[in-house]
């Protein structure tokens, strides 16, 4: 990026904005040239976007780097939830496969003001685990809830706060019946502040451009956000009679719709484990075990924030 600076006083000092007198009205100037041998030569460029970072784990801060205004959240996500796995009776009339856990909630391609030199605090959220029992035929299996994904700034207060999908459970039941009670994952909550969605900046290209074309986010949306989904399951999530076959159920996408929830297991020979999910999806139940022991179902997807720095012109 190109850098003017100018005499104030003795010493030169790096000029961030530039301005223009347009019929007496100043207005601020994205670049200027200089006429340099018969040739012009840009000077001065406004800030450029900065390139994309990711936090995928833990919690800590950052800073607004100068001449930014704004943080652009191309993604970010709360924990999916767990999902519980498949169970095998004793001729109990029947057998029981794992419902999906839900998603966290979402923001996709949202832009929040920022002051430069600002602090940004941030926690990043855990997909939940997976209700698993290894001892045959016991009851109940529930499965964790994500933990949710959170930002906010030494001056700009909360940004989000994306809650973590709720985790799905199989509960009640016994070893010759009745059948269990199949449950699933629930949607975690969206808390969004103010954003803003109309003007310009320079991109790291160094194309102008407006906000509204930043559609690259999961969700393919601009200034989108809102709540996760509730995990998949079909009717008790049980089957009748003795060692029958049904598929677990999948995760809830995450993004709304963007990314796909875990699979749920396959119903095929005994029955396989739920998949797990991934950036905040929910995870995939287990198909229900008709050779004795147990199926497991998966783990939610672990929540994420990427972003990148821009100047609203």
């Amino acid at each position: 990026m190109a850098e003017t600076y100018v005499r104030n006083s003795s010493a030169f000092q790096k000029a961030n904005q530039v301005f223009a007198n347009v019929s007496g009205t100043y207005q601020e100037v994205n670049e200027a040239y200089a006429n340099v041998g018969g040739t012009y030569k840009l000077v001065f460029s406004a800030f450029e976007a900065t390139s994309t970072a990711t936090l995928s784990s833990g919690s800590g801060t950052f800073t607004v780097p100068a001449n930014a205004n704004a943080i652009h959240i191309q993604a970010a996500v709360g924990g999916g939830g767990g999902a519980a796995g498949g169970a095998d009776y004793d001729k109990a009339g029947g057998e029981s496969a794992g419902a999906g856990g839900g998603s966290g909630a979402y923001v996709s391609d949202k832009i929040f003001s920022v002051t430069e030199g600002e602090t940004l605090t941030y926690s990043i959220g855990t997909g939940g685990s997976a209700g698993n029992q290894t001892s045959n035929f016991k009851q109940p299996r529930i499965a964790s809830a994500g933990t949710s994904t959170t930002l906010s700034g030494s001056s700009a207060g909360s940004l989000f706060t994306l809650g973590g999908g709720g985790g799905s459970s199989g509960t009640g039941g016994g070893v010759q019946g009745p059948l269990r009670t199949n449950t699933a994952g629930t949607p975690g909550s969206a808390t969004v502040s103010s954003s803003v969605s109309t003007g310009t900046f320079r991109d790291s290209d160094g194309i102008t451009k407006n906000v509204s074309t930043l559609t690259s986010g999961p969700s393919g949306t601009f200034n989108d956000s809102g709540d996760g989904a509730t995990g998949s399951l079909s009717g008790s999530g049980n089957c009748g009679g003795d060692n029958c076959r049904i598929s677990g159920f999948a995760g809830a996408n995450s993004y709304d719709g963007g990314i796909s929830g875990g699979a749920g297991g396959s119903s095929s020979g005994g029955g396989t484990n739920g998949a797990n999910g991934t950036q905040g999806s929910g995870g995939g139940g287990g198909a229900a075990q008709v050779s004795g022991g147990s199926t497991n179902g998966a783990t939610g997807g672990n929540g994420e924030i990427v972003y990148r720095f821009i100047r609203i012109l």
